[in-house]
């Protein structure tokens, strides 16, 4: 466990990162062979884009360093299927779902996504399918599932939303009309 600590502590840089640029605090490392070769923080307010999720972020790393190598579709499966994520909450439904397809090993996370957890708070999509994938383009790729285990550092995390909902979030959308609160 003292290994997944170690990660989980590099993960919260990236979350610490994140609160200190505005974004929601959360952050990620990919690990393959005992080493941090991807990292990524969220930047949906820097972006703009709602789909930028530290996962994602952490993922399209490797994917564009890969893609420089030459690696093909199968290659870059393979890869996948050694390396290791450390979140500091638990993957959404998009990026569990992500995750599954791409064929990542294994996850741990720290808290607990009860909003919108994709590794059993709200789906359990890690547990995937065991169909095999059809690596020609033909057919979509199917979730394969990976090993999950959560609640590493889950108090360090959420005392990072804490912070980030108590300052506020100035990128957030301005309520278009007054929000009417029942007289009791």
């Amino acid at each position: 466990m003292g290994e997944a600590v170690a990660f989980m502590e590099r993960a919260l840089e990236q979350a610490k990162f994140a609160l200190d640029n505005l974004e929601v605090p959360v952050g990620c490392v990919i690990v393959e062979d005992g080493k941090v070769i991807s990292s990524g923080s969220n930047r949906t307010n820097a972006t703009r884009n709602a789909t930028r999720h530290a996962e994602m972020e952490a993922i399209d790393v490797l994917l564009q360093e890969w893609q420089r190598m030459g690696l093909d579709q199968a290659q870059v499966a393979e890869k996948f299927a050694g390396c290791d994520l450390y979140v500091t909450c638990e993957p959404c439904i998009m990026c569990a779902t992500a995750l599954s397809i791409l064929g990542i090993r294994e996850v741990y996370f720290g808290c607990a996504n009860d909003k919108f957890g994709g590794c059993g708070s709200v789906m359990s999509l890690h547990k995937g399918s065991t169909s095999s994938d059809d690596l020609s383009g033909s057919q979509p790729p199917k979730p394969k599932g990976f090993k999950c285990t959560g609640g590493i550092m889950a108090e360090e995390a959420v005392a990072l939303f804490r912070c980030f909902y108590e300052q506020g979030n100035p990128n957030a959308p301005r309520p278009h009309r007054p929000v009417r609160i029942a007289q009791q």
